[in-house]
């Protein structure tokens, strides 16, 4: 998995509203979290700021990453739109890796059945069959929280993030972690992550709340353990 695709979905994977009501799943109006994105030293590479917020029977998110390596700058924005059943209905990324830049949008289709994915200035178009509910990135954050704040774990699917991923979760249980100088008990998973040309896993790990308050993402690289870890 190249640098400049981690970061981006680290930050998508930490994005939900940290006060999701686990009793009934009903949703937050407005939510905003702020995460540092750190080296295995704990200098940081930059943030990732994280808005979520539900009206109309939609959910609209939003991501924005600033972040990089030196020689090597990463900036990226997010945005998301589904249902109120977190089916996603639309699906956007503009981003700049480097000298490289990015800018693609994906609808989604129930009636005609297809995902529709279409690259700006000049690019391609693709569409993929749908077979059911769909998830972006963003959507599925919030139904994987809204299932473990229900006592379920998420079953494994196809999440959509410009190409398609196949998402597994696995749970160890609680651990006591560390996150910007702090201490906490929070439940570890392995999140296992299969896409076109990548083939990789990471840490995440939740507060014991009723929010599952994603604290900390470990994703481990050459270079060593780089982290996102929630400053708020």
């Amino acid at each position: 998995m190249t640098r400049n695709r981690v970061l981006p979905l680290v930050a998508l994977l930490l994005s939900a509203p940290a006060g999701w009501c686990a009793d009934a799943g009903a949703p937050v109006q407005n939510e905003s979290l702020a995460y540092s994105i750190n080296w295995p030293s704990g200098l940081s590479l930059g943030e990732a700021r994280l808005i979520s917020h539900f009206a109309n029977d939609h959910w609209y998110f939003e991501m924005v990453l600033d972040a990089g390596v030196p020689g090597f700058a990463v900036s990226d924005h997010f945005s998301s739109i589904a249902g109120n059943d977190l089916c996603s209905l639309e699906f956007s990324r503009e981003t700049l890796h480097g000298k490289r830049r990015t800018q693609e949008k994906t609808t989604f289709d129930y009636k005609k059945k297809v995902a529709h994915r279409v690259t700006l200035d000049g690019g391609g178009k693709n569409d993929s069959k749908l077979t059911g509910c769909a998830r972006d990135a963003l959507a599925f954050v919030i139904f994987a929280r809204r299932e473990l704040g229900l006592g379920r774990v998420p079953p494994a699917q196809t999440v959509y993030y410009g190409s398609q991923y196949t998402v597994k979760v696995d749970f160890a249980g609680p651990q006591n972690i560390t996150y910007n100088d702090k201490k906490a008990k929070g439940d570890k998973a392995t999140v296992m992550v299969k896409g076109p040309a990548s083939d990789f896993s990471f840490e995440i790990y939740f507060a014991l709340d009723a929010a599952r308050t994603p604290l900390v993402v470990k994703v481990p690289l050459p270079v060593g353990m780089i982290s996102a870890e929630l400053v708020r």
